[in-house]
């Protein structure tokens, strides 16, 4: 039996390919394509590795400070909505760490490299 490539290595090895092989020898509009092509694949590849535990997590802090479960979307809308009729605040207990961490999983996905990425964990 021949096993299959998981999608993460597909997306990985097309990066891999624009980045070494064919972005060198790339000029003008198209190597500029090709870069925004690979960024794109970055991107994707950081999601499918990061995004379920990311995701996971940041389900189980909603739930928790909003006191029941629902969807990801559900909850980050009744977030949103409690905060903008000031039923919670920087002061409500957890709000402040729970957006701090979930914009941290949000940048080390679209912007690993991102210098204040790097220092908000140190």
């Amino acid at each position: 039996m021949m096993d299959q490539p998981s999608i993460i290595e597909i997306v990985d090895v097309v990066r891999d390919f624009l980045e070494k092989r064919a972005m060198p020898e790339l000029k003008g509009h198209t190597a500029f394509h090709a870069r925004v092509a690979a960024n794109a694949l970055g991107i994707v590849s950081r999601e499918l590795k990061l995004g379920p535990k990311s995701m996971g997590e940041e389900k189980a802090r909603l739930a928790k400070l909003l006191g029941h479960d629902g969807t990801l979307e559900e909850l980050n809308r009744e977030l949103c909505l409690r905060i903008r009729d000031g039923l919670m605040g920087l002061e409500t207990p957890g709000l402040t760490e729970h957006l701090t961490l979930s914009t941290k999983d949000k940048v080390a996905i679209d912007q690993p490299s991102y210098g204040g990425l790097r220092q908000a964990n140190k």
